[in-house]
């Protein structure tokens, strides 16, 4: 316990000073968003991978193989072809006029404050949902840690939490990130060999697993449909999620883009693979678990030497607090900027705004946390928790974010049925449709004809809205 609380007490120590250092590095509401967009790519690449990188990767992911095997593993390849299209396709155009939120361009590529406020409200109900698993794990890992009850871990990191995404804006998040994707890295690379090495080597993990486990690396834990939806889910909300098109404001210029992608694209994938290695250590070790959520902090607890095993939760924990710092953050420009100046109180200061937002991160950060209490998805595993935000976020913004910048006739009608549309199917067939059929497929689909005939049905755009992202082409 000494070890431990000497670990986490550190790191928490370095998390509120780059907090502190950020706040006197904070003149500007650009500074406070975009971190006045000059990140580097170093910087750039690790927060974007870091955001990427949350509860869902080092208790989810490894809690849904443990449960239903390797073929979920098909699933997270997905995931650097959705950076690929992103840096390929969508950043190029998307970066062309500089915004502090994405819907404030959505704004700017439909000429409707409308299309911003309901992009903000989505964002904002979004962010709850996701939210609820990183809070979660936190209270898991608090219990590991420290001994205390769940609940009360999950206020302590809420509160942590909050506290340095008020204060420091971007700045803070990209700095902490850095920081948190080092211990991920380090403390994945270290507890993977010790894990296997229980076992003698790779091989012999294997053989004990097919002796535990004989459907192990068989199809059939998941419903093919299922993957298949679950894998449509992780590349599309890839593609399109607020938390990470904002950082590609936050980099310089698109050369720093295409490096700071490239980093995320190899870290996300090498920790992934790591992780899969572990879920597949949890079931050797651990072959009857009631939960498979249970399995990563068990095999910190109880499989890996002290030190080891702490530095492991050490970057459980940077994994949750990297993601929640960054939606926080997008849930408070949400309310500021995208209903509160957008909608609301189109005069008001930017210092008045700036305390809406601080506000906002508090309300959104407080939510989660008295809905988990009060039992809402308590029995759900966290990866699903995490692709369901993924989902709703697909479907709402993936077509009117590539689609205008692809699509001249594109309208702010046609942007707005998509959203809308996409969003509330997303919702009620989670609710009521075949869960063999994960909800972004339906989701998508009825966003994507909503776009189309909806624009094609209203008034052509004013070609004022379009240009800037058209530029220096013909027709």
């Amino acid at each position: 316990m000494t070890i431990q609380i000497l670990v986490f007490g550190i790191y928490f120590l370095a998390i509120f000073l780059i907090g502190w250092y950020s706040l006197r590095a904070t003149t500007s509401d650009a500074d406070y968003w975009v971190a006045d967009g000059k990140l580097g790519w170093l910087v750039g690449g690790s927060t974007m991978a870091a955001t990427h990188a949350s509860a869902g990767t080092f208790i989810g992911t490894v809690g849904v193989i443990y449960t239903v095997g390797w073929s979920f593993t098909w699933v997270l390849l997905t995931i650097p072809l959705a950076y690929w299209f992103m840096v390929a396709f969508v950043a190029p155009r998307f970066t062309r006029v500089r915004e502090l939120t994405l819907p404030a361009y959505l704004e700017r590529r439909y000429a409707s404050k409308l299309v911003r406020g309901l992009g903000g409200a989505i964002i904002l109900v979004a962010t709850v949902v996701y939210i609820q698993a990183q809070i979660v794990t936190g209270g898991i890992i608090s219990n590991v840690v420290f001994g205390v009850s769940p609940e009360v871990g999950m206020v302590v990191v809420t509160v942590i939490l909050v506290a340095y995404t008020l204060f420091g804006g971007m700045l803070a998040i990209a700095y902490t990130d850095f920081l948190q994707m080092i211990i991920m890295v380090v403390g994945v690379v270290v507890s993977v060999p010790l894990a296997i090495s229980h076992f003698g080597s790779l091989g012999g993990m294997n053989s004990v697993l097919l002796a535990v486990r004989p459907t192990t690396f068989q199809w059939g834990g998941m419903p093919a449909a299922l993957l298949i939806t679950m894998a449509m889910a992780f590349f599309l909300g890839g593609i399109a999620t607020p938390e990470k098109l904002v950082r590609l404001y936050a980099m310089k210029d698109m050369r720093t883009i295409r490096r700071g992608v490239l980093l995320t694209i190899f870290l996300v994938t090498f920790i992934n693979l790591l992780v899969f290695m572990l879920g597949l250590a949890a079931m050797a070790f651990f072959p009857m678990l009631p939960s498979g959520d249970l399995a990563m902090p068990l095999i910190a607890k109880e499989i890996l030497p002290p030190l080891v095993g702490t530095l492991m939760l050490a970057a459980v924990v940077s994994a949750v607090m990297s993601t929640v710092d960054s939606l926080l953050l997008v849930a408070g420009s949400a309310l500021s900027e995208d209903i509160f100046r957008n909608l609301l109180f189109q005069n008001a200061s930017k210092t008045s705004s700036l305390w809406v937002a601080r506000l906002g991160i508090l309300i959104v950060g407080a939510i989660p946390v008295i809905l988990i209490l009060a039992g809402y998805s308590k029995d759900e595993l966290i990866q699903f928790i995490v692709v369901l935000y993924t989902a709703i976020i697909a479907a709402s913004f993936v077509v009117p974010v590539v689609g205008g910048i692809v699509w001249r006739r594109a309208t702010e009608w046609g942007a707005i049925a998509s959203m809308f549309g996409g969003a509330i199917t997303t919702g009620i067939w989670k609710a009521y449709g075949d869960p063999d059929i994960f909800p972004v497929l339906p989701g998508f689909i009825v966003s994507l004809v909503l776009y189309v005939a909806v624009s094609l049905a209203t008034r052509p755009p004013d070609p004022a809205a379009w240009k800037p992202y058209f530029e220096n082409e013909s027709g």
